[in-house]
């Protein structure tokens, strides 16, 4: 069976060394966190995760949720008593508004604790992931009156959301949608229409579930310019907001899926159900983006965490199982077999696994310390360069972290052998579940036709211009210490290739498009191992300085010099291998006709 330990060390390294969080102070939130504080919150929040959500996540791939014929959801055993602790241990609400009943403390922290959560289990985790999205929209674009019902309830973990926009004949061309709202006297609408894949549609978890639908108003314009945001409740909130009458919308059935059995994943039927506007008629689209990038987010966080419990326990297993004979050295009849870890090449997929997994913790923590200052300082200037981080960075974290974090669980299958195809080592749970989140919140795809189409020209190429900024004067700082320069040499070729590849496009795409489609995918990926490679020459420098200076555990850093160098060495080279695709073009791609296939 699998275990997982939550990496609450390598979490405080990076809060506490590498980006030093007590600079962060000024925002609101940061003070009251002190290390101590912020060591006591990530390990009980690793406690949870170990003790009670690790051993459920085999008993939901087993038991599945189950629909009854009343529409109603049932979770698989020990999902609703975990869901109550988390509840009642505040967790729901952490980083929440203190006005709405949150706690107010740094979003970053919700975020290491996402990962801890889908390690431990996945599909638990989808449940209360979402609520935070939806409680994200809400808050930015619901009237007060609206806020004073639905995000207190929602940061304490009595409610939970979901995300209603897929339709059977409409996947990622939202402008398709045929979710039809009526304009009812009292304010309301009646919201008719069909909804596929909801996450968390239904379920018996919490009292309440807040659906926020996507649908068109009678006269609205076509495409998505006529798309607008509802708030449509499983119960209809009484005088008093507590959950009233039911309302017209069931679940209608559930999907059999590859994984994530845990989850209830939802046909939703709205049959002229109650919902009530969010923002303005027609602007839907905006709305609703504040909800799914806060989930694209989450799913990048979805394949960092199935990276790291499918590393560790590849670890395990390559530590006890003995196979073969060690390379090199004579092999007679007394010789004894080693264990898998003394093979180079399962050394190879075990770093390879590695050094994403806390390169790509780098960066979450990065994007995450982003956020809170988008959504705390007070400085217009410094939360418009967070917003650009944001932009240019999600599709990276998506898409990079979801395809990468796959392809990872599969190595770790791998170094199982034939056991890694069998159920009761746990592995292949892990790619199952891991496939889906390349997939859901925009495929990856089309992260990568977002990132090279509009974020990477938004205001002039702004926010790229910006990282490459910060990035050449790190090197130029880091550059001073020669012991670095087998880290810093490497990036500054790796950001070399970027930036012709972002020239070649800006050159190339323009005139003919396809060339964008073509070498999207490779783009993301181009940035996303710089992103990382750069990560690991700020831990680089940060372990190096503390082993210079005798301080913190020089093991462990020592380990991060060894893995950062391994990353350098074997995976920064990739960036030469997209650089050549991208300047390849479509022309080959697009050749052929269609019947040739």
């Amino acid at each position: 069976m699998p275990t997982y330990h939550a990496p609450l060390k390598d979490a405080l390294y990076l809060l506490n060394d590498v980006f030093r969080m007590e600079r962060f102070n000024t925002l609101a939130g940061f003070a009251e966190v002190t290390p101590d504080v912020v060591e006591a919150i990530l390990g009980e929040a690793a406690r949870f995760c170990e003790q009670t959500l690790q051993p459920l996540n085999r008993v939901g791939d087993l038991e599945g949720c189950k629909r009854h014929e009343d529409g109603s959801v049932t979770t698989p055993r020990g999902f609703r008593e975990a869901f109550d602790l988390y509840a009642r241990g505040g967790w729901s609400g952490l980083s929440a508004d203190p006005a709405y009943g949150g706690q107010g403390l740094p979003g970053t922290l919700s975020s290491i604790i996402q990962e801890y959560i889908y390690s431990a289990n996945f599909s638990w985790g989808l449940y209360p992931v979402l609520s935070q999205g939806a409680y994200a929209a809400l808050k930015v674009h619901a009237s007060e009156e609206l806020k004073q019902i639905y995000l207190p309830p929602l940061a304490a973990g009595q409610w939970t959301g979901t995300m209603n926009m897929t339709e059977p004949h409409a996947g990622t061309d939202l402008g398709l949608l045929r979710t039809r709202a009526q304009p009812q006297e009292d304010g309301s609408y009646q919201i008719t229409g069909q909804k596929i894949f909801i996450s968390s549609g239904e379920h018996d978890l919490a009292e309440n579930i807040v659906h926020l639908v996507l649908a068109r108003i009678e006269g609205a314009p076509a495409g998505v310019k006529g798309l607008s945001l509802f708030v449509v409740p499983k119960y209809i909130p009484d005088e008093n907001g507590n959950p009233g009458l039911r309302n017209a919308l069931q679940c209608g059935s559930l999907e059999d899926k590859m994984g994530i059995h845990g989850n209830a994943t939802c046909t939703m039927n709205y049959d002229g159900a109650t919902g009530w506007l969010i923002g303005e008629e027609h602007r839907g689209l905006p709305a609703m983006f504040v909800m799914m990038n806060e989930a694209r987010l989450s799913v990048g966080v979805q394949g960092l965490g199935i990276s790291e419990v499918a590393y560790q326990n590849a670890v395990s297993y390559a530590k006890d199982r003995l196979q073969g004979h060690a390379m090199g050295k004579p092999r007679d009849a007394d010789s004894k077999p080693v264990a898998l870890m003394a093979h180079p090449d399962v050394r190879r997929m075990l770093m390879n696994i590695k050094a994403f997994n806390e390169g790509a913790r780098a960066l979450l923590v990065w994007t995450a310390l982003k956020a809170d200052e988008l959504h705390r300082s007070p400085d217009a200037a410094i939360r418009q360069a967070a917003d650009d981080h944001l932009g240019l960075m999600t599709p990276v974290i998506k898409g990079v972290f979801t395809d990468t974090g796959f392809s990872n669980a599969v190595q770790a299958q791998q170094i199982f052998g034939g056991h890694g195809y069998i159920a009761e080592w746990g592995v292949e749970q892990f790619v199952r579940d891991a496939r889906v989140a390349m997939i859901y919140e925009g495929t990856n795809g089309i992260q990568a036709l977002d990132l090279v189409g509009r974020k990477l020209p938004k205001d002039g190429g702004r926010a790229l211009k910006t990282f490459l900024s910060e990035v050449g004067l790190f090197l130029a700082e880091a550059e001073k210490d020669a012991a670095l320069t087998i880290y810093t040499d490497p990036l500054r070729k790796a950001v070399d290739d970027l930036q012709m590849a972002t020239l070649w496009l800006m050159e190339n795409a323009v005139e003919q498009p396809e060339h964008a489609g073509a070498g999207a995918t490779d783009y993301m990926h181009l940035l996303g191992v710089v992103s990382i490679g750069y990560m690991w020459a700020m831990m680089a420098r940060v372990s190096h300085e503390n082993i210079q200076n005798d301080t913190g555990d020089r093991s462990f850093h020592e380990a991060k010099l060894t893995t950062g160098r391994y990353f350098m060495e074997r995976s920064l080279p990739e960036t030469q291998t997209h650089l050549t695709r991208i300047r390849s073009g479509a022309d080959s791609m697009m050749a052929l006709p269609a019947d040739a296939f």
